[in-house]
């Protein structure tokens, strides 16, 4: 653990919109601060898998709500490995699949999941002296009164660039695609009527759309830096 890891005391939100590297990025400043990590999108993608192999119609709130409330879902806290589980089975794998992504937008914007998850998550982190956690309301909803908020951000392009490398995908065409489909989720989060993304008023943006990961990490931990030695 470093000098910092052990000085810091407190809670760090990294929300943004998705393709920003926030996962990643999140962990690698809780390794930095020696503090837990919570992804708070991992849960949602968790009950969305709940929801899938329950067959619910995605149009039915209530029925969505219902299965949510009966899963039991499992989400580790150290930075250093990621385990989710559903039921008691592992889905960390599965939560990452094409599959969940087209299907967790409209599970998550279901406001009795939401506030589920929200009281959950908020549970998870009271257990920790130190801790990252990342999503998309977590400055604005969850965690109002957290030490350091940022909110991640970057140009659709060079999100879709990023995400395109992880798949191992080259064609222009499909890049641009994956380009579109951040935005419409952007927009999707951005107007839904509960917790709608947007950064916190009182939250530091950066913007990552020139960094490389390692200089967001810097910054994330400097800024870090500044709150626990005020």
């Amino acid at each position: 653990m470093t000098a910092l890891g052990a000085s810091f005391r407190g809670q760090v939100t990294l929300d943004g919109p998705s393709g920003t590297g926030k996962s990643s990025v999140a962990r690698a400043v809780a390794l930095e601060l020696g503090a837990a990590y919570l992804d708070t999108g991992a849960m949602y993608r968790a009950a969305t898998v709940a929801v899938l192999d329950a067959g619910v119609d995605l149009d039915d709130d209530e029925g969505i709500a219902r299965v949510v409330r009966e899963a039991t879902i499992g989400i580790g806290t150290d930075a250093a490995t990621e385990q989710v589980t559903v039921d008691d089975v592992d889905v960390t794998d599965r939560i990452r699949g094409s599959e969940v992504t087209r299907a967790v937008s409209p599970v998550s914007a279901v406001p009795a999941v939401r506030r589920m998850l929200v009281d959950a998550q908020r549970a998870l982190v009271a257990d920790a002296d130190a801790v990252v956690v990342e999503g998309r309301d977590i400055g604005t909803v969850v965690l109002p009164d957290a030490t350091l908020k940022v909110y991640l951000t970057a140009a659709p392009e060079a999100r879709a660039e990023r995400r395109a490398d992880q798949l191992g995908v080259t064609d222009p065409a499909r890049i641009a695609a994956i380009a579109e489909d951040l935005r419409r989720r952007d927009a999707h989060d951005s107007t839904r009527a509960d917790s709608p993304l947007r950064p916190a008023a009182d939250s530091v943006t950066v913007d990552s759309t020139h960094w490389e990961r390692h200089q967001t990490i810097a910054r994330i931990v400097e800024l870090a830096r500044e709150r626990a030695e005020q």
